[in-house]
This record gives structure tokens, sequence and C-alpha cells, in this order.
């Protein structure tokens, strides 16, 4: 059975959803972060980083939230999650996911964390105007790649969509969220009608 460490909210949703897709047997343990759970002792063994999401698999501890949808993906092949190793379609789902986590989800850490960059509240607003800004066309990349969908991939659901939802879900306070730009938020709906993503909603109490 998987265990997984997860927040309400967080980079935990993509691979919880991953997780209800698969139908593997899991549990889940909620990591409070409010109370600064996540820098624990305990939880920084199993993470030294000291965020969510992590997924312990028997003896094996793998964290970050794409890795793990790529470590479910591999190992659970019928699930749909990814195409086949070696075909055109794995590369462009390989490119989709490294770019939203190591490009998208680098500028929401702005957003949600001026202060890793800026000490007075002043600059703080700064870096998170700057980083509203610069996750713009990022969305509009994402949105012209997605004229071909409705998925990442064209006709073909895959994990890469379950993370544009999250990272989508992250915009819906800005000026201008994600699912203002139409081929995105055709793709999310899609994305958060599949049984599977409704029930990790319902179980993190999202909505």
């Amino acid at each position: 059975m998987y265990k997984l460490f997860y927040a309400p909210g967080s980079a935990a949703m993509a691979p919880h959803a991953a997780l209800e897709e698969t139908g593997a047997p899991h549990e889940l343990v909620l990591v409070d972060t409010g109370s600064n759970a996540h820098k624990k002792p305990e939880y920084l063994k199993l993470n030294p980083n000291g965020r969510v999401p992590t997924l312990v698999d028997g003896e094996h501890v793998i964290y970050e939230s794409a890795a793990i949808m790529m470590h479910l993906a591999d190992k659970h092949p019928n699930a749909g999650l990814a195409p086949a190793p070696g075909t055109p379609e794995r590369g462009l789902y390989y490119q989709w996911l490294v770019y939203m986590t190591n490009t998208v989800q680098e500028a929401y850490i702005e957003y949600f964390h001026a202060d890793y960059y800026a000490k007075t509240e002043s600059a703080q607003a700064e870096v998170k105007a700057t980083s509203e800004a610069r996750l713009q066309p990022m969305f509009a990349i994402l949105d012209k790649a997605l004229e071909q969908g409705p998925y990442l991939l064209g006709d073909k659901f895959s994990g890469a969509d379950i993370f544009l939802m999250m990272m989508a879900r992250w915009s819906r306070n800005m000026a201008k969220p994600a699912t203002t730009y139409p081929n995105i938020r055709r793709c999310v709906d899609l994305v958060l009608a599949r049984p599977a993503v409704q029930r990790m909603m319902k179980a993190e109490g999202l909505s």
C-alpha cells in the first residue's frame, strides 16, 4: 500500500488524483502545514526539504510532485497516466510535466512565498506582482498548446493534464486566473469531471 503525505490544495493534489486514477490501495497522511508539521524532525527524515507531498512506496520514499507522477505512471501503465515509453507522445508528456514543475511552479513559489525573496512588505508585494505577471505568458503558452486539445497530448488524457489542473487552481485568486484562457478552461473542466479527481477533491475538502 502506498502512503501519501499531503496538505489540502498543495502540490500533493496531482499525485493524490493520480493515485485515485490507478485504483491502487493508498493511505493519506495529513501534514498540518499550519502548525509547521512539515518542518518537524520526523517528517524531515522522509523529506529533508520540508515540503509536501511525499510518497512512501514500500521501502522507498519519493518526493517532488512531478517525480511522484512519473513514478505512478510507470508502475501503473494501465491507468493511462502516460503514453508508452519511447514514443513521441511520451516525450511530449515529459516536456509539459517538467515545464510546469520547473518553470510555472517556480513562478508560483515567488507568488506564494514572496518572503523567501524579500524582507519588507512593500518589496514582497512587488515580488508577488512580478510573479503574477510572469505567469501570464506561461499560461498563454499552455493555452496555445491546448488548441490541438482538449488535452496537452491532443485527444489523449495524461497525468500532465492533472498537473495543469492543479497549476490552474492555484491562480484562482489572481486578477487573471489561468482558467480565463479558454483552452486551459476546457482542459481543466474535463479533468475536474473525472471520477478519480472528484474523489481527490472530496477527500481534501476542496471546491
